[in-house]
């Protein structure tokens, strides 16, 4: 068995795969498996992965399924102690892996979380985790609204995944892997030091808007029954209303009314049954009373959406 098992799924990443890879092999901590599995890719990919010849990596070529799937296959696949995910246009410091195995072993904690860099053009900002002292989900449910629910900035026991594994068939497939994860860590670990770098570009699925966008209405229904608990009540619905007000608002980018009108109506028929007041949560009274006004009225946002659509023509 290996320390630390390093899952890569790649769709056609040749600009960035190669940086990638690199910050990979040449980590500190040498007792690591990479597993890249390419998933189905049309470009050059499958040419850079072989260039490289390391012992370390397990190259695994599959049809095209889905980053879903395809990290599920490296979990079942990963031989190590511990899992991370990194995505393939994506990088690390040569540090990372050990940082974080490090830590988890000095905290005895199943997963930990650290900060990460956007890089969106070579322009770095740090995106600090809110700190939290070491615990677990029931005794202390905010560690939901401080955790991101991407799974690159963390490292995970095996055995925490053991019955968990990524949605497959929908978008956003990460959040409820996440949350699952930490609802099922026996002790959940931050760790302040950005280790990470996250790149923004133009492809990237975080970046782009379609009629997808209707996935993270499953996707938050998936999170509200994994945390139906009333003990997680409270930060449910600050989450929930966050994701979904945020993805509301991000409807300005689509120009079809009928999928954004679509969304809006199922949106608000999901809060309202979630919470009859989520408009008065604890996320909502942050913003200002304009966005909470906007944010609280369907046909407000409709109009929103309808004139922000237009502009963008």
């Amino acid at each position: 068995m290996v320390k630390v098992s390093i899952i890569v799924p790649v769709y056609n990443t040749e600009k960035y795969l190669s940086k990638c890879i690199d910050s990979l092999i040449n980590q500190t901590e040498k007792d690591i498996e990479i597993l890249i599995l390419n998933d189905g890719s049309t470009d050059g990919s499958e040419s850079i992965i072989k260039s490289y010849d390391d012992k370390r990596i397990t190259y695994i070529k599959k049809e095209n399924t889905g980053i879903g799937s395809t990290r599920n296959l490296g979990i079942k696949k990963a031989k190590g102690e511990y899992l991370m995910f990194i995505d393939s246009d994506d990088y690390i410091k040569n540090n990372c892996v050990e940082e974080l195995y490090n830590y988890a072993l000095k905290t005895n904690s199943e997963l930990v979380i650290s900060d990460f860099y956007k890089d969106l053009d070579g322009k770095f900002e740090i995106i600090k985790i809110p700190y939290f002292k070491s615990s677990n989900l029931y005794d202390n449910p905010k560690i939901i609204n401080c955790v991101n629910l991407g799974p690159c900035n963390k490292i995970y026991k095996k055995s925490l995944l053991k019955n968990i594994s990524f949605e497959e068939n929908l978008k956003y497939e990460d959040a409820p892997f996440v949350i699952k994860a930490l609802k099922n860590a026996n002790k959940v670990s931050k760790l302040n030091k950005p280790l990470s770098y996250y790149v923004i570009h133009g492809n990237s699925q975080t970046t782009i808007r379609d009629e997808k966008i209707h996935d993270i209405l499953e996707i938050s229904k998936i999170i509200i029954s994994e945390l139906k608990d009333d003990i997680y009540h409270d930060e449910l619905v600050n989450l929930i209303v966050m994701i979904v007000t945020d993805y509301i608002i991000q409807l300005r980018y689509i120009k079809n009314s009928n999928v954004r009108n679509s969304f809006i109506d199922k949106a608000f028929i999901m809060l309202n049954k979630l919470d009859s007041k989520w408009n008065k949560c604890e996320y909502m009274m942050r913003t200002t009373r304009l966005k909470r006004f906007i944010k609280s009225h369907k046909s407000l946002l409709k109009i929103y959406c309808f004139v922000c659509s237009k502009l963008k023509k």
